[in-house]
């Protein structure tokens, strides 16, 4: 196969799963959008992790909330934490208590009942994240999971589960970051933009 094909083939790949995604999950995207607007009112957080190209993800949607998604925006921040970004806590917990505890510790530390979590996974298994989403329970946050696969063990913890239908992790990741931003913007528009 020429890298040609090879390309074309993997975008083929990426447009045939967001085709899918978008029948999937347009309606729950707009109703998380509300959901956490309606949450961000009343002063609460959002809470993002995950574990590798998803924790550069879980960064990267934090970012949104705090700066602004549109260009033309003069918004005021939002707060949103992303828990995979702190290299002193997550050594320092990894150290001392074990991997599995770096995002449940910081939970218990910062979440408030009335916060959000949204736990970014291809598998759905990881023990840390996990661990956040007992953790989270615990405290009284609802749990959102952006998953891959069949959705693991997550599944189990989150309130509000979108899972990509495919076991491709760089396909999945994609889906990932899409709906986040999608997301980003919609909480955007009903906070800051007048409705027409």
């Amino acid at each position: 196969m020429s890298q040609k094909i090879l390309v074309e083939k993997q975008i083929q790949e990426s447009i045939d799963l967001k085709q899918r995604v978008k029948v999937k999950f347009a309606s729950e995207i707009v109703r998380l959008a509300q959901i956490l607007s309606s949450s961000l009112r009343q002063n609460k957080k959002i809470f993002f992790c995950g574990n590798g190209g998803s924790a550069a993800d879980a960064i990267h949607l934090t970012a949104e909330l705090i700066v602004r998604l549109s260009s033309d925006s003069k918004r005021k921040p939002l707060p949103a934490i992303a828990l995979n970004t702190n290299v002193s806590t997550l050594t320092a917990c990894a150290n001392d208590f074990g991997f599995e505890q770096i995002f449940s510790r910081q939970i218990e530390a910062l979440g408030q009942k009335g916060d959000f979590l949204l736990a970014l996974s291809t598998s759905g298994k990881s023990k840390n994240l996990v661990e956040a989403a007992k953790m989270a329970k615990k405290k009284g946050l609802k749990i959102i999971g952006f998953l891959g696969n069949r959705g693991g063990e997550l599944t189990k913890y989150s309130d509000y589960s979108l899972v990509v239908p495919s076991q491709n992790t760089p396909r999945i990741q994609e889906v990932h970051i899409m709906l986040g931003h999608i997301l980003c913007d919609l909480i955007e528009k009903n906070l800051f933009f007048k409705k027409k």
